[in-house]
């Protein structure tokens, strides 16, 4: 990992840690570097304007003041195009044209020499975009999912039934390119995995979920893993 992805890594790693803070030593652990490199960063973040506080002695560390932004940290041009690659390749993952809107506010406020380098690499990626359910759909089960409220939905499954369901929100999973709302059906009074791609029509409900956890679902997958990547 580059410095200056080490530096923005670290600065949301102490957002992260709210008013409890974290350890030098638990800070080097997490980026595999030395607890002399981790200082010097926090060093160079408070140079930078960060408003740090440090506590010495058993149980200190380093935070952010509560309430405080950071300062803005820099991209390359081959991580801006990253972003845009990644999310122009999942047009069809949760939450992917907030995703898009927060790409377009990273590049607007880039530097002109990085973003036209940007622009230019920009031209170098082609994906092959799947095809999506459809923009209303998406957006119920993504505000059902954030709310944590009840979605109605009408669904066709793979022998060609329909049927119309309540349904309790708990993850979205992806598998094998496929998108999956899986949460409990209250129809069928279990856990239910339902493919976005055949769910016809969705509106979320004014009803709050019950309180299903992601541990309900079961096991994932061993190569499966929630897109926050860092472990806290």
């Amino acid at each position: 990992m580059k410095r200056a992805e080490r530096l923005h890594a670290l600065s949301e790693m102490l957002r992260r840690s709210g008013s409890r803070g974290t350890s030098a030593e638990r800070l080097a652990r997490e980026f595999e570097v030395s607890v002399r490199t981790v200082k010097r960063d926090l060093a160079a973040l408070e140079r930078s304007g960060a408003p740090l506080w440090s506590r010495p002695g058993p149980g200190g560390g380093y935070g952010l003041a509560v309430g405080a932004s950071l300062p803005p940290v820099s991209l390359s041009a081959a991580q801006a195009v990253a972003l845009m690659a990644a999310v122009s390749a999942a047009p069809d993952a949760p939450y992917a044209d907030l995703a898009a809107a927060g790409v377009r506010k990273i590049v607007d406020v880039l530097d002109p020499r990085t973003r036209t380098r940007a622009d230019d690499l920009a031209h170098r990626v082609w994906v092959d975009a799947p095809r999506t359910a459809s923009r209303a759909i998406r957006s119920a089960l993504e505000e059902a999912m954030t709310e944590q409220r009840v979605v109605r939905i009408r669904y066709t499954a793979r022998d060609g039934s329909t049927t119309t369901r309540d349904v309790e929100p708990v993850l979205f999973a992806s598998t094998s390119g496929q998108w999956y709302l899986v949460g409990w059906c209250r129809l069928r009074d279990a856990m239910r995995w339902f493919a976005v791609s055949r769910v016809e029509r969705a509106g979320v409900t004014k009803v709050a979920c019950s309180g299903h956890t992601v541990e309900e679902v079961g096991e994932p997958p061993t190569n499966a893993r929630p897109v926050h990547g860092r472990s806290r």
